[in-house]
């Protein structure tokens, strides 16, 4: 490493504070380290916020995932569709299940699942009487999918909905939390280091339905149940459980929950923040031969990413040109993400490149340049400078 050379700017990094460092400690010098109080705590505070009826804290949003899944009912001989542009496991939850999977292009302004493309398949696979039982839109970069559209289309379609929230922890949709449920039968979010906020790794399902949260709760801890109903009839004494579903131990530690509550306290000033950032590089930004982020005035992002597209008919280097200049000053862009069909895993299963071809035109021109709180403009400005010199652009 050249010692001249100022610090790499990561893409995202965690804000822990010393209020966040002494919650933990509590848990730790405490009796509870898992199955305590704590997370129940975090479940009734992120209901709250969201307006949602019931809250599921799990180990992490691929967790949340899956038992949302099987709450629904997924198995062999269904199929989940979702965005290509998305981590894996918006897509790898359904083949947990024995499932099926396949995919809906994004719409070239948001980036999102397109409703129109949807709808498009939605009639062709009626015909076909090849109808998805879920859809899982992806709230790319925080900002809500037409939720409203989509919901439309499950009440015609038959499907169930769960939105994939991981980057979208604050954001709103028509002047609502996201998370509250109100176009979707469960909602997930991610608690991972770069998220909006953390529990190191964690994740929440979010649901307005008793029987789903009931189900998931039952499948998050083994499918064991100590219902007190049980307990009163137990032919062997209170020491007595019963497992009455195949589970799975996806629980969160009381540790990883006392971290979330502290977060929580912080979370309008971190949406805030990232706003004030985004807001912020989309001025820098102008006149660059870029797409920037579109925001839908129907939705009110919580900026886990800011990505920008090359105009790459309007610059003489790669993408990939570009993106390493970026990394070799120190710029810890990435990108978010290589579209799921296009891997090997999948292409095993029969997909093939050219099938969505919004999501892999979007994939050769996307990069994530640093978003977080605590990112200064000072370093903002180095970002846009290496950036704007990368382009061959003028300073």
């Amino acid at each position: 490493m050249n010692p001249s050379m100022p610090p790499t700017i990561p893409y995202g990094r965690q804000n822990i504070s010393e209020e966040d460092i002494r919650a933990v400690l509590e848990v730790l010098h405490s009796d509870y380290l898992t199955q305590g109080p704590k997370v129940p705590e975090f479940e009734n505070k992120m209901a709250a916020f969201c307006g949602a009826s019931h809250a599921l804290a799990v180990n992490s949003a691929t967790s949340a995932l899956h038992l949302a899944c099987l709450a629904l009912g997924l198995g062999p001989g269904d199929t989940l569709w979702t965005s290509p542009i998305t981590f894996v496991a918006s897509a790898n939850c359904a083949l947990y299940c024995g499932a099926s999977v396949d995919f809906v292009d994004i719409d070239p302004k948001t980036w999102n699942l397109c409703p129109n493309a949807l709808e498009k398949k939605l009639k062709e696979a009626e015909k076909k009487k090849s109808l998805p039982k879920i859809v899982v839109p992806v709230h790319l970069c925080g900002q809500p999918c037409d939720m409203e559209g989509i919901h439309r289309l499950s009440l015609k379609y038959g499907f169930s909905i769960i939105e994939d929230a991981a980057h979208a922890t604050g954001a709103s949709y028509k002047n609502e939390k996201t998370g509250n449920c109100r176009y979707s039968d469960i909602t997930i979010f991610s608690f991972h280091p770069v998220k909006i906020i953390t529990t190191a790794e964690g994740g929440m399902a979010m649901t307005n339905r008793r029987a789903l949260a009931e189900k998931m709760a039952l499948l998050r801890s083994h499918g064991i149940t100590r219902d007190e109903d049980l307990m009163t009839q137990a032919p062997d004494g209170p020491w007595y459980y019963q497992q009455i579903d195949l589970g799975f131990n996806y629980r969160m530690t009381e540790m990883q929950a006392a971290l979330g509550l502290c977060q929580m306290d912080r979370l309008g000033d971190f949406i805030k923040k990232r706003r004030q950032l985004s807001q912020r590089y989309t001025h820098l930004l102008q006149g660059l031969p870029l797409t920037l982020p579109f925001c839908h005035p129907d939705a009110n992002p919580a900026w886990h990413l800011y990505i920008i597209r090359l105009q790459r008919d309007q610059i003489s280097k790669s993408h990939r040109e570009v993106f390493g200049e970026l990394r070799a000053k120190g710029i810890g862009v990435n990108l978010h993400y290589i579209p799921v069909h296009t891997q090997p895993y999948y292409k095993n299963m029969g997909f093939r490149e050219g099938r969505f071809p919004e999501s892999e035109r979007y994939y050769k021109e996307a990069i994530s340049l640093p978003l977080f709180p605590d990112l200064q403009e000072a370093d903002q400005n180095r970002v846009v400078d290496a950036l704007t010199k990368a382009l061959g652009q003028p300073s």
